[in-house]
């Protein structure tokens, strides 16, 4: 594989302070409009089965070799019985749809109770686009609610992905083009018992998007509390279409350099800061890191992102192995969308954009070996 030189761009956007202002206090929030504390994502989030904080691992090699005062990796491997953080926005964003069409807010205890409370909700299917992740947790809701799911994958999706979104019982359906056809394909698909749970928004198609950001909270709350004693001065943080980079925003922006890295071949978020505007990056996105294989930004994250991103890096599928192989040697299992931000990471500091060394930096490591064989290719056998 020929090696491609990362691409970095200094946002000529990014607005000081975000957190607090009109874009972000509009998109994103802790909770959605009308939901109390006791429904915030964090509450709802312990009261599922197995729920605990996942680890935040210290990497002091890594970080005296690149000049860090520190660096801290948060591990998303396995979350809530799944090998990513996706569960975290989908279950909160199928919940609070659940809710409303349920009207009033469910009183229970476990998920015995939850479904009882949904029955007069009737049979319903969800469906939903991915290139992995975030299919497999909207079908592992439905499995623990009792409904059906559907879902859509670009072609070229591993056979493992598609595999692990099948055990959840939900069929797949593989769409000859991009992830962006796949998002296409489902949301052709909504009726009354149908109900599209999309991670990336569109027009007239927002409500879904706003909640599986708000979702992805939890992580946040749970590192101010981890590294309470050396919070992080820069967060970097793969982006796709640009949820999660949103939430990090919303909860960083204020007080850290906040990096998102994205591939050569789909940098999306990049090219939109380049231009000052949403911008499609056409396809063929084929990077190894493909849950960030997403040719346009959600226009719901993007004002958020748009405004509180400090540096968008660009990097090659080689980069990705290399980061994920330094994960391995530091106890972490990371497949290559989950490696992104550390592969990111070495390349700001290596290019002197981002004003990173000698700062508490703070990683998140999205997803675990989704793709075993690829793992195994790149780094060794699955420990």
């Amino acid at each position: 594989m020929r090696q491609a030189a990362p691409v970095l761009l200094v946002n000529p956007g990014r607005r000081h302070p975000v957190v607090g202002g009109e874009v972000v206090g509009e998109v994103v929030g802790e909770a959605g409009p009308g939901v109390g504390p006791d429904e915030s994502p964090a509450a709802l989030h312990r009261r599922f089965p197995g729920y605990a904080p996942t680890r935040v691992v210290d990497a002091p090699g890594l970080a005296a070799e690149l000049g860090l005062a520190s660096l801290a990796v948060k591990d998303e491997s396995e979350r809530l019985g799944l090998p990513s953080f996706k569960i975290l926005g989908a279950s909160w964003a199928v919940y609070r749809l659940l809710v409303g069409r349920l009207g009033r807010e469910p009183e229970w205890r476990d998920l015995d109770e939850l479904r009882s409370e949904l029955t007069p909700l009737g049979a319903l299917t969800l469906v939903a686009a991915t290139d992995g992740n975030h299919g497999r947790a909207v079908a592992h809701m439905a499995r623990l609610l009792g409904y059906q799911a559907r879902i859509f994958v670009p072609a070229g999706t591993a056979a493992a992905r598609i595999d692990a979104i099948e055990s959840e019982g939900a069929p797949v359906t593989v769409v000859d083009g991009t992830y962006d056809d796949a998002v296409r394909a489902s949301a052709e698909l909504a009726a009354d018992d149908v109900l599209v749970v999309s991670d990336t928004s569109w027009e007239g198609y927002t409500e879904v998007p706003r909640t599986v950001i708000e979702g992805y909270a939890t992580i946040f709350a749970e590192v101010d509390e981890q590294l309470a004693t050396a919070p992080p001065d820069v967060v970097v943080v793969p982006m796709g279409v640009g949820a999660l980079a949103a939430a990090v925003v919303r909860h960083y922006a204020d007080h850290a350099t906040v990096i998102v890295v994205e591939p050569l071949s789909a940098a999306c978020g990049l090219h939109s800061a380049a231009a000052g505007f949403p911008v499609e990056v056409p396809g063929p996105h084929d990077s190894i890191m493909a849950g960030l294989n997403c040719g346009m930004v959600s226009i719901i994250a993007w004002p958020v992102v748009s405004a509180g991103v400090d540096v968008f890096v660009a990097v090659d599928d080689d980069a990705a192995e290399q980061a994920m192989r330094d994960l391995a040697q530091i106890g972490v299992v990371a497949g290559e969308t989950g490696a992104a931000a550390l592969a990111g990471l070495r390349a700001a500091v290596a290019a002197g954009t981002a004003d990173v060394r000698g700062r508490n930096v703070l990683v998140l490591c999205t997803e675990g070996a989704t793709d075993p064989l690829a793992y195994e290719r790149i780094v060794g056998p699955h420990p």
